[in-house]
């Protein structure tokens, strides 16, 4: 005679959810750090510079969002699409998970394009000499700049693990649509008309109810 399985244990029918209960607490951890970290970094300087006039020097510097405005409007795509995840489904989550892995991988292309641009500290040079050629010197760039990339790649970690995992993440609850005989449930019972009011009666009557019934 042939051996008959165990039964299922219920330990050993939750071992395939697991990994798609970690994907999806690191991909919000993941996500919402990385959305905040290039929303940051967007409004701090990234470079500094000197420009140079007859009396002297002057400091110059530049902030995110004035070398580029990149990472700042794709952190706020990128947390749309983590939102959005959760409030579509099939074919859709997966549209969405593939804008928030593209949003993080535009961040990090974009901070790293504008760590390297000095045309910011240029056009703020010229506009505080009056010169329309006016260079700079002694051009230093500060951390912001990675700080951003590393937010998008976190961002784009957190496109990944949805196209991975998605499709057993839950939805948004379904409790507010249609249900029962209507679209808000099953009407309630008419009130009994009280038989001593006279306008009671009328009402029943107009409705087309029996009174007496």
């Amino acid at each position: 005679m042939s051996a008959v399985p165990p039964p299922r244990t219920d330990a050993a029918a939750t071992k395939p959810a697991q990994p798609a209960r970690s994907a999806l607490a690191f991909a919000l951890l993941l996500g919402a750090l990385g959305a905040a970290l290039a929303l940051l970094s967007s409004g701090r300087t990234w470079a500094t510079a000197t420009a140079v006039v007859a009396q002297g020097e002057l400091p110059q510097k530049a902030t995110g969002q004035d070398v580029t405005g990149v990472p700042g409007a794709l952190a706020i795509v990128g947390l749309a699409a983590l939102v959005a995840v959760f409030a579509v489904r099939g074919a859709g989550r997966l549209a969405v998970s593939a804008l928030l892995a593209l949003s993080g991988a535009g961040i990090v292309v974009g901070a790293a394009l504008g760590n390297a641009d000095t045309s910011a500290l240029e056009a703020k040079a010229a506009t505080a000499t009056g010169m329309s050629g006016a260079g700079v010197q002694h051009v230093a760039h500060t951390v912001w700049p990675w700080v951003a990339a590393g937010g998008g790649a976190l961002l784009l970690i957190a496109g990944l693990l949805a196209l991975a995992y998605g499709r057993r993440w839950p939805a948004m609850s379904g409790r507010y649509e249609r249900a029962g005989n209507g679209p808000r449930g099953p009407r309630r019972a008419a009130k009994q008309p009280d038989l001593d009011r006279p306008e009671e009666i009328w009402k029943s009557l107009d409705r087309g109810e029996d009174p007496t019934a």
